[in-house]
This record gives structure tokens, C-alpha cells and sequence, in this order.
């Protein structure tokens, strides 16, 4: 695998998560599994073991030397590409909201050290490449590669974590990167007037997947298709929606270190210790909210996650009895929205901002409900820990979201407005009332299975299909 982020070594969104679980559900069920990313500066050399010195990684008229270290955790080789001049940086992609200029280059870097990972590192039979991080491997393997007999045999997966972000440059990118002017067209790398590295991945894999059945249907639609739906519809036939799991082993009420105290199905005295805490942590007044239903959000502050929905109807939806605990950042306007509820609400409302990974379980354990009010959503993962905490979720209706939450679990609404957002936290506040019914639903998103042990199988399966 090839991918820009992987848990637990660098980390700004659920890609990271799936790449620190899945690799792993693969190694467990027999496959032989190594990680490509780079070397970050978050990532310090001394928990490395250096591999390869002076690994060369040619792009274009340039030849960058790097070196290659190795780690090996929960029985998956991770491989790191140390190239100082395009990691050691404070940022993954981007420092004071601003994308790095030559994160073409970077990128471009990664994909070429994936392909010759698979001649001077690890002998591989599926070279699996995630986001437009890794768009371009199957691009250069066709191009650059083909002639190779080391990578005769050698099959893609291209993975869309998040189809909106698509790794689009201007054309003078293509000499840099190793093409030349050919490569501008329609049928190759040429987008809109652009260069996508998510459209060559799209375009040149063996299998397209993505990480839920409901958003690989949505993907295809111009709606949700961010001008690659077409593209996608001809490729019908090798897409798949392969739901994500959640990682049990870190998020599970059982065993969390970082709550206040353990609980399960058979035994849910736990969780009102944990909600006692929370409210605690964050300056709220346990007894004070005692018949409230406590609210969790822990996202990204972006328009996709629906903040938008709130920031409309948020005088209605605190004239309920609920009070909301928010961990999260992002764009400056949501910041702002969730800045002026604490200051109007005081003792009602609660905002961190930022990303703290305690309180991000705290909030898991604590709250009675989650809101994930998400213009689109490729899979999610909070709703999924939700459950298995059991935080009901209140959720829109779409992509991962729809396959995960049922009305037996949570609380679902279809349209993309404050009031139909407003409507179904308002029925999950009335539901809560009736604590003999709201048990059931808790102990109903407790006993849900969505483990990786079922798409690790899918995945095999579907790896073993294309090897033979």
C-alpha cells in the first residue's frame, strides 16, 4: 500500500485510520503487507530502522536521493520515504492554511518510490494506492513501467477515501513530474484544463473502490460525482463500495484508557460515570444538565460535515434540552459559530478547538447523542464508534452514514436543511425522555459488528481475484 497518512504515525483524517487498521486485518487473515508513506517531520528517525540509503526517486530531469526507513508495527512492514527536502516540514499538506506549492512534486516523489519500492524493497502482487496521494502509481506503471517483467504481474487498487479532493495542478506540472505535453489529453492526465492525480488513478487502475456501497453509487451522479462521474460510470464494473471498519482495539468502552470508566452491553454503569466526566472536562455542570441529552461533534469544521445546517438553526436547536460539546477545527466561519454559542451559552455549550485524542473519546463515552449532519460523507467513522459506545447518532442520510446507521440504532433525515436537522434532533431529545426505550436503542448500536473483519475479507477476496 501507498498512502500520504497511516495511525499511529501521522494523522489528519480517517484515511490515517484506515491505513492503521486495515493493513493490519490483512496481515491477521495470512496476507503479506507493507506500507509506503513519507517521512514526516512528526515522525522522529529514532523509532526507525534505516533500510535502504541513497534510494533513488527520478522525476523528470531531477534525481532525488532519499533514504528508506522501516518499522515494523502490529505485524505490517511500514516503510518510510525520508526526502527532507519535500517532509521535514511542520505540516502534512499544508502550514497556516496554505497548501504547500510543490506538493506535485512531493506527492509525484511518493508515487515513484512506490513502484520502485516493488523492485529494491518488498516483492508485491497488488500495489494498492490511496487518495490522489497515490494517483499517479498507476499512471507511471503504465507509462514508465510497462516495460519492466518486474511488474508484469503486478496489479492496482486505486481507493477514493474522499472524491473531493482531487490533487489538481496546472499543466506546467507535467515535465516536472516526468511527462511530457502527450500526456495532456482527455484520455490520460488532462482535467478541466488541469492535471488530476485522482483522475489517473480513477483512470488507469485495475479496480476502483471506495469506502462505503451507498457512496460508491452516489460518486457515479453528477450530484456527488465532482466532474469524474462519468469517468466513474464507465468504470462501473470495477468499483466497489467496501464499507470501512473501526479499529475495536482502540475504540471500544471496554478497554478506552482514556475514560473515566469501562462499561459494555452486559453492564452500562460506565457511561454515566463518563458523561459526569466529560461535562466536567470541559466546564459544564453535571447536575445542572442532568435531564439534558449532552450532544457530542468531533470533526473536521468544513462545509462538508454540515456545520452549515447548524449555524442555521442553532437558536432552535438550544431552546431544546440539550447541551452540546464540541471538539473540532476548520474553516474560520464555523469556528466562529461554535465560538458564539459557548459565549451565548455558557453552561450549555462547550467548544475545543482544535484536535485533542482524549477528549475525542471522552466525547465518544460521555455524550448521549452525535451529530453528524454531513452534506456527504464517503463513510464516516465517528457514527461507528458512536455505536459501539452507545452515543446514538443523529445523521444525514447519505454515503457511509446510510449504511451504518439504521432507525433502530440512531436518527436519520434525508434533506439537506436546518429544519430537517432540527426535526431529528428534536425526535432524539423526546426519545431520550423515555430511558426504557433509549436503553434499547443504546444496547441496539452496542451489539453492531462493523470490525474490519468483514471488508479485510472483502478486500482479500477481491486482491486474491485480481492476482489470479
Amino acid at each position: 500500500m501507498v498512502a500520504s497518512e497511516a495511525a499511529p504515525y501521522a494523522k489528519s483524517g480517517g484515511l490515517a485510520d484506515v491505513l492503521g487498521a486495515l493493513p493490519t486485518a490483512l496481515a491477521e487473515r495470512g496476507a503479506k503487507v507493507a506500507v509506503l508513506l513519507p517521512r514526516y517531520q512528526s515522525i522522529p528517525r529514532a523509532q526507525l530502522r534505516r533500510v535502504y540509503d541513497d534510494f533513488p526517486v527520478v522525476l523528470g530531469q531531477d534525481v532525488y536521493r532519499g533514504e528508506i526507513y522501516l518499522h515494523e508495527h502490529r505485524g505490517v512492514r511500514f516503510y518510510f520515504l525520508d526526502i527532507p527536502a519535500f517532509y521535514n516540514r511542520r505540516g502534512l499538506y499544508f502550514e497556516d492554511g496554505k497548501d504547500y506549492p510543490d506538493n506535485f512534486l512531493r506527492f509525484a516523489a511518493l508515487n515513484v518510490a512506490g513502484c520502485e519500492a516493488i523492485r529494491r524493497l518488498f516483492r508485491a502482487d497488488i500495489l494498492h494506492c490511496h487518495d490522489w496521494q497515490a494517483g499517479l502509481i498507476p499512471y507511471y506503471l503504465s507509462k514508465r513501467y510497462g516495460v519492466d517483467p518486474t511488474f508484469a504481474s503486478v496489479k492496482t487498487v486505486f481507493t477514493i477515501h474522499n472524491l473531493a479532493y482531487q490533487g489538481i495542478f496546472g499543466r506546467d506540472v507535467l515535465p516536472r513530474i516526468g511527462f511530457g505535453e502527450s500526456a495532456f489529453t482527455s484520455g490520460d492526465l488532462e482535467f478541466y484544463g488541469n492535471v488530476s492525480y485522482l483522475k489517473a488513478g480513477i483512470a488507469f487502475a485495475d479496480v476502483i473502490t471506495t469506502v462505503s456501497p451507498t457512496y460508491a453509487r452516489e460518486i457515479q451522479t453528477p450530484d456527488a460525482g465532482w466532474g469524474v462521474d462519468g469517468l466513474l460510470r464507465s468504470r462501473a464494473q470495477d468499483l466497489h463500495g467496501i464499507l470501512n471498519g473501526a479499529d475495536y482495539t482502540i475504540w471500544d468502552p471496554a478497554t478506552d484508557p482514556h475514560i473515566a470508566a469501562p462499561y459494555d452491553a452486559r453492564k452500562l454503569d460506565g457511561k454515566a460515570a463518563c458523561r459526569e466526566d466529560l461535562l466536567r472536562t470541559v466546564g459544564l455542570d453535571p447536575e445542572a444538565l442532568k435531564t439534558a441529552a449532552v450532544a457530542g461533534i468531533v470533526a473536521r469544521l468544513s462545509s462538508q460535515k454540515g456545520f452549515d445546517l447548524v449555524a442555521e438553526v442553532a437558536g432552535e436547536l438550544m431552546n431544546e434540552n440539550l447541551a452540546l460539546v464540541v471538539l473540532g477545527a476548520g474553516e474560520h466561519r464555523y469556528e466562529a459559530v461554535f465560538h458564539h454559542l459557548a459565549e451565548r451559552y455558557p453552561g450549555r455549550v462547550a467548544f475545543r478547538n482544535g484536535y485533542d485524542d482524549a477528549l475525542a473519546h471522552k466525547i465518544e463515552a460521555g455524550a448521549d447523542l452525535f451529530l453528524m449532519p454531513s452534506q456527504y460523507e464517503p463513510c464516516g467513522l465517528n457514527q461507528i464508534y458512536s455505536l459501539r459506545y452507545g452515543t446514538v447518532p443523529v445523521v444525514r442520510a447519505v454515503g457511509g452514514l446510510e449504511d451504518t446507521v439504521t432507525g433502530e440504532t440512531g436518527f436519520k433525515f434525508s434533506g439537506y436543511s436546518g429544519q430537517e436537522l432540527l426535526a431529528a434532533v428534536r425526535e432524539a431529545v423526546n426519545a431520550f425522555e423515555n430511558k426504557k426505550a433509549w436503553k434499547k436503542r443504546m444496547l441496539a448500536g452496542m451489539k453492531q459488528d462493523f470490525s474490519w473483519s468483514a471488508s479485510a475479507e472483502h478486500m482479500l477476496a477481491l486482491y486474491q481475484t485480481l492476482a489470479s
